[in-house]
């Protein structure tokens, strides 16, 4: 067995968790979706930082520029951020994923007043640390991405690369898109975005990223079993912790 066998292996229980959480069948109604969507949309957001930080640490991007020695890592990096960052919404016009779910988010009806009072707090300060204690959000939700953060900060390629792999790309069930797709099609909300986001994430996820993530993990762990034990720690963690704000979010709508 493969060190990334062995590694998906030891996550599978906890993964399975997570994909069979009973929150998915909870959401079925409009207020129901909205006030997932309200809370969620601070997972969205803080996804691109964990591979912003892989792309700034993996690739140049200093003026001078100079080349960098994680070739294979740094195309991988730099292949997902086009698609996260710079995907097309329906009409082919150019958007970031977070920007197509604050999109579906305005057409459902959910406030996005938090998160873009959030968004020019840390315009302003570039300061998550300071930005996120000016806000008023569940201690669960701001726990999550204080979890994010920290991955962040220990300036580990590979645990980076791990959290963003298993804790993040690979978690958008087909029952969850099947909801929505329920509840669109019932006449009481109007969630075309909200589909073509999960559809194009789907898409994305299974036939692209999924596997660019993995062979990305392999570089940067190699044959180094103190890296992939640091990453399976950490990626268990990562979901773990999306487990409690699911947890969080069912209790709330209950």
């Amino acid at each position: 067995m493969s060190y990334i066998q062995n590694l998906e292996k030891n996550l599978s229980i906890t993964r399975k968790s997570l994909v069979s959480h009973s929150l998915y069948s909870k959401l079925d109604s409009k207020q129901k979706l909205i006030d997932f969507m309200e809370n969620h949309v601070f997972a969205v957001w803080d996804f691109m930082s964990l591979i912003k930080a892989l792309q700034k640490n993996l690739t140049c991007v200093d003026v001078p520029w100079t080349p960098n020695e994680n070739r294979l890592a740094g195309r991988l990096v730099n292949e997902i951020v086009l698609a996260e960052e710079s995907d097309v919404d329906s009409n082919g016009d150019p958007k970031s994923h977070f920007e197509l779910y604050l999109e579906s988010m305005s057409q459902i009806g959910a406030s996005t007043k938090i998160i873009n009072d959030f968004i020019s707090k840390i315009k302003n300060s570039k300061s998550y640390s300071n930005s996120i204690e000016k806000i008023n959000i569940n201690p669960i939700v701001k726990e999550f991405m204080d979890f994010t953060f920290n991955i962040i900060n220990t300036n580990k390629n590979h645990v980076i690369a791990s959290v963003f792999t298993f804790g993040r790309e690979d978690l958008i069930p087909d029952m969850f898109i099947e909801i929505v797709k329920k509840l669109s099609n019932s006449d009481e909300i109007e969630a075309d975005n909200l589909v073509y986001y999960l559809e194009r994430h789907i898409e994305i996820d299974a036939d692209e990223h999924g596997p660019m993530a993995l062979k990305m993990i392999e570089e940067l762990c190699g044959d180094d079993e103190t890296k992939w034990k640091e990453a399976e720690i950490a990626s268990k963690k990562a979901l773990e912790m999306r487990i409690k704000l699911w947890n969080y979010i069912e209790n709330k709508i209950n």
